[in-house]
């Protein structure tokens, strides 16, 4: 059992980290990763690589040279790969996302949705709105971007704020944990060989079952808690309403051109070369980046500087996120080194491998509460997940590895939650009053997730 005592030190080490020094997610996921590199018997890391060969993941030299290399050697590698497969996607995401709220486009698509609904319909709006807009902007700077807008419905309509802050949360919160190019899917699809186009049909299929939830659950909340709207924001739209926008058939198209090529390319037997994921989110970004520039040139929108310092800030942004994410996969391979596999395999002989499920999302719920991060919670599981897959004979498809892991990075939301805190203070709530009425909702939104999953699995294995 010393592997799962080894899994056990790392997952120690990084919430202790966290916690108790208050590092950065970088810090102390590297730390981890080499404490767990350095004290991995040598035993395990002959037994790993004797594995990795009978998988076919490894030459019997490449077996051979990899038992021989040192703990650093290691750790860097693993950090390198992770660079390698997902550095380009991240940046391009984080180009894409401030592209199209700079532009404006974000606020066209929010507009747009609340036409379409009307007013006594504007909660809708809101969630699908927050759902759509999390695929490529971070869940901080959708809740940024929309709570202005539901600060002006409220003042609009005379009430019912409470119902819109819930439902842009729902829509926001569930894109971020299951639907790429976000970090946390992103990632937690990589780790498990899902292909982009399959974990975003999947997580779109998911997320519609649990922000429908989130839905029910805000209309409820509404009826029974009474959240007034302060005094000093009974104000108009955000100042980005205010100028020109471009049309929601430019707005919409940095999103749809991504997702209309990897899905694509995920139908076909063999991915052709332009539904290349890298690619995909590539195209997204230029053409953000055009549309930008053309509201700039026509002076329709006021951001200060040019393109360059919008792509400078982009970067900046995608580069701290990158690190922690690479981080995470240098982590979760030393991980993987202890022979935790072979161990799940040993404990699961004889049941069913549907209780891989409901495990990845318990291991990934742990790390979310006890550390606040969901993208810290996946990029820590799904390693983990991964060695469900590698213990052999799973009866369906990693995807759904993949959503559990995501489902379980949503509860529970307090304290130690950046986003916990994004949420009160632009909404005006009290600590206490977040925790009685959010914390649940974005709970249970998970759980709910975690039986669609189940169920997904069960009717439709796709093995």
């Amino acid at each position: 059992m010393i592997s799962l005592s080894l899994v056990a030190l790392g997952l120690i080490i990084v919430v202790l980290a966290l916690l108790g020094l208050r590092l950065h997610a970088f810090l102390a996921m590297m730390l981890a990763a080499f404490v767990v590199a350095v004290v991995t018997p040598q035993d395990a890391l002959v037994s790993y690589a004797s594995q990795q060969q009978v998988l076919g993941k490894m030459t019997a030299v490449e077996a051979t040279k990899f038992a021989a290399t040192t703990p650093p050697e290691r750790v860097m590698k693993a950090f390198g790969e992770t660079c390698a497969s997902m550095g380009l996607l991240i940046c391009m995401a984080s180009i894409m996302g401030k592209s199209l709220l700079d532009s404006g486009a974000a606020m066209r698509i929010v507009q747009s949705l609340l036409g379409l609904f009307g007013r006594a319909r504007a909660h809708i709006a809101f969630v699908l709105t927050g759902f759509s807009l999390a695929i490529p902007v971070y869940f901080d700077a959708v809740f940024y971007l929309l709570m202005p807008i539901g600060k002006a419905m409220t003042k609009a309509t005379g009430g019912n704020y409470l119902l819109y802050i819930l439902t842009i949360i729902a829509g926001a919160t569930m894109a971020h944990s299951l639907v790429p190019p976000t970090p946390g899917p992103l990632f937690a699809a990589k780790e498990l060989g899902v292909d982009v186009g399959t974990m975003m049909v999947g997580g779109l299929i998911v997320g519609l079952f649990t922000a429908s939830f989130g839905l029910a659950y805000a209309v409820w909340a509404n009826r029974r808690w009474k959240i007034e709207l302060p005094v000093e924001d009974a104000q108009a739209v955000d100042a980005a309403a205010s100028g020109p926008l471009p049309s929601l058939a430019l707005s919409i198209l940095p999103i749809v051109v991504p997702i209309v090529l990897i899905t694509w390319g995920s139908l076909q037997a063999k991915t052709p070369w332009y539904a290349d994921s890298n690619l995909a989110l590539s195209a997204g970004a230029i053409i953000s980046l055009c549309l930008l520039a053309w509201q700039k040139r026509h002076g329709d929108v006021a951001t200060q500087g040019g393109l360059q310092e919008v792509v400078q800030g982009a970067i900046m942004s995608g580069a701290t996120v990158l690190l922690i994410t690479a981080a995470g996969g240098a982590f979760g391979s030393t991980l993987r080194q202890t022979g935790v596999a072979e161990v799940i395999q040993n404990l699961g002989a004889g049941a069913s491998k549907f209780w891989a499920l409901p495990i990845c999302f318990l291991i990934t719920t742990l790390v979310r509460t006890a550390q606040g991060s969901a993208t810290v919670a996946m990029i820590t599981a799904a390693p983990l997940a991964r060695a469900f897959m590698e213990s052999g004979g799973l009866p369906f498809h990693p995807v759904y590895l993949a959503l559990a892991v995501g489902c379980g990075s949503k509860p529970v939301p307090w304290l130690n939650d950046s986003g916990f805190w994004i949420i009160t203070r632009m909404s005006g709530m009290t600590e206490t009053q977040t925790l009685k009425i959010v914390t649940p909702m974005m709970s249970l939104m998970g759980v709910v997730g975690l039986p669609v999953v189940m169920i997904g699995a069960w009717l439709l294995p796709m093995r």
